[in-house]
């Protein structure tokens, strides 16, 4: 699932709002949209997002999400725009959570478009395929450096006076900057053959690597590894050498929490988390979050996968062994772990099945819907539609998102009919796009299959039955356990809130089921829930889930600990990492 974006860095950042350009009476209402020839004179491919909001601040592009309280959007695709043609938005493009233009209500409103510009990729499968290339960003559309938009201007709309409204991109988001290395905090970056050789064109792998205390001064130690999954980062999170600054504005307010002064207890948890790490009797470890975002998403969930290639293989045998090399890992399977949350939750159980020998446990927490019987909340094998409960009368919309009390902020129409205005072919950057993108086989288009149609619902079986063979964890489990079993035993815990805001507690239930009935061998792991606890619980019945959700990087040490001191073979090196 998606974490909460990082700020924006921008280049020509508006202090005085633009005049409206001049308006044409077309007879209904549309907008001519446009790039400047300053900002390039090649045409451009892409997918064009007008958005339309109430209040200017922040803009736009920042206001539209799925959410309730969501702004307008609207978004075409284009194909090689020319500089300075402009393209007609009109009632046909589709929008969000409006339809259509035309619905539209009178009224005032801040208008503004972004295009997320894509390249052209020719794939190993020998299919041709025009997507938005990662740019640093982690795949944000309204923050990747190289994005063109408009200033917002205010504009006012009449469906009784309709025109056309004309919107000129010509802002371009600035490139991020490089993060810095520091004593503790490290960065690798390695081109991956295997990926480079299925996309047609050089691809990257990275890492953010948290070296123990002491490194340096012990030069013949070497160290087990702790593979943090998770999405994008942009440098490693949550540790920091300095502590808040004294009188650190506390009046920010967090919705999910409810609470004030959040960024300072993040801060609060960071410095924490560095007294922690460089204490004496701290475990000394490696710890790398890894960067792997691809033009789908943020992030590759860790396993090959027929859209996006061999990146299960390319962390595993190009990035980790890298990472091993040069900074004296172990580099072997009983010391190495793996462990996060939401996203990184499913790819931590997901790689320690694939590849059961190279890691000692997984610590899974709120995973990504791990039995596909209840893929959030829709059972893909047997439902017809993603979108409604079936009923011969009654025609019930399925809920996608809740908070702790079960109140309902979004359904899956709206979650995906958001998405389709981001982008058509799965192109949008966003969750349920990229599950498909990941778990799907190609069509012919070169696109990913789509397990159900975006605008209706509708669920192909034939994709449902691929899904099942190679991504349903619990199917997969259940199927291969003879085999897998005893390569897993004691390396399963699976952790979830049981009001986890996108239903994924529901999973858990069908695959703690499965484990408590193993045998030959029995899966001796463990699987537990937090009570009214939502989405990023991982375990911790003693702290509220905002700060607990801080503390992935500690929350499992003791547990590893204990396991290396069990299931470490003899001769391993258990001694040289403890000083």
């Amino acid at each position: 699932m998606k974490k909460v974006l990082p700020a924006l860095l921008l280049i020509g950042l508006f202090a005085v709002r633009c005049t409206p350009p001049a308006q044409q009476n077309s007879g209904k209402l549309s907008f001519a949209i446009s790039f400047s020839p300053t900002l390039s004179d090649r045409p451009q491919d892409g997918r064009i997002i007008l958005l339309l909001a109430t209040k200017d601040k922040p803009e736009p592009r920042e206001q539209f999400n799925f959410q309730l309280h969501t702004q307008l959007g609207f978004g075409i695709d284009v194909d090689t725009l020319k500089p300075g043609k402009e393209i007609i938005l009109d009632e046909s493009a589709f929008g969000f959570p409006i339809r259509s233009i035309k619905s539209i209500p009178a009224g005032d409103y801040f208008v503004q478009a972004v295009i997320n510009r894509y390249e052209t990729y020719t794939l190993k499968t020998g299919k041709t395929v025009k997507l938005p290339p990662d740019q640093g960003e982690g795949q944000h559309w309204n923050q990747k450096p190289g994005n063109f938009y408009s200033r917002p201007f205010k504009v006012h709309i009449d469906p009784a006076n309709p025109e056309q409204i004309k919107v000129v991109m010509d802002q371009k988001i600035a490139p991020l900057p490089e993060p810095k290395e520091t004593k503790y905090v490290k960065h690798i970056k390695i081109q991956s053959k295997l990926l480079s050789d299925f996309w047609g064109k050089p691809t990257y792998l990275g890492a953010h690597v948290l070296l123990p205390e002491g490194f340096e001064e012990h030069p013949n130690a070497r160290y087990p590894l702790m593979i943090y999954h998770g999405h994008f980062p942009s440098d490693f999170g949550g540790f920091s050498t300095e502590p808040p600054p004294p009188g650190m504005d506390t009046t920010d307010y967090n919705d999910r929490f409810g609470i004030y002064g959040y960024n300072k207890i993040q801060k609060e948890e960071a410095y924490n988390f560095y007294r922690q790490w460089t204490g004496k009797n701290f475990p000394r470890f490696l710890i790398i979050e890894i960067q792997h975002a691809n033009p789908y998403y943020d992030d590759s969930y860790a396993v090959n996968s027929a859209n996006l290639g061999p990146y299960g293989d390319a962390i595993m045998y190009e990035l980790i062994p890298e990472i091993e090399k040069q900074y004296r890992g172990i580099g072997q399977g009983w010391a190495r772990f793996t462990y996060g949350g939401s996203t990184g939750g499913w790819e931590a159980l997901a790689v320690q099945m694939f590849y059961p020998d190279e890691f000692n446990g997984c610590f899974a927490a709120c995973p990504d819907p791990i039995d596909f019987r209840a893929f959030c909340l829709v059972d893909i094998y047997k439902d017809k539609n993603a979108y409604w409960y079936e009923s011969e009368f009654k025609k019930l919309p399925r809920p996608s998102h809740r908070n702790y009390l079960g109140q309902i902020q979004s359904t899956m129409e709206e979650n995906n009919h958001y998405e389709l205005v981001l982008g058509t072919h799965g192109r949008s950057g966003e969750q349920w796009d990229i599950w498909e993108a990941v778990f799907s086989p190609q069509g012919d288009d070169g696109y990913p299959k789509r397990l159900f149609n975006k605008e209706t619902g509708e669920i192909d079986k034939s994709v449902a039955d691929y899904w099942k063979e190679n991504y349903d964890l619990r199917h997969i489990l259940e199927r291969d356990w003879k085999t897998l079993g005893p390569k897993l035993q004691g390396k399963i815990h699976i952790y979830c809130g049981d009001m986890d805001n996108y239903y994924l507690n529901n999973a858990v239930y069908l695959m703690e089921d499965f484990l408590k009935k193993t045998n030959s061998p029995f899966y001796k792991g463990e699987v537990d829930y937090g009570d009214r606890a939502e989405h990023c619980w991982n375990g911790d019945h003693n702290n509220p889930n905002y700060i607990s959700r801080l503390r992935y990087n500690t929350m499992y040490l003791p547990k590893i600990l204990k396991r290396i001191q069990e299931i470490a073979p003899r001769g391993a090196d258990i001694r040289s990492w403890k000083y």
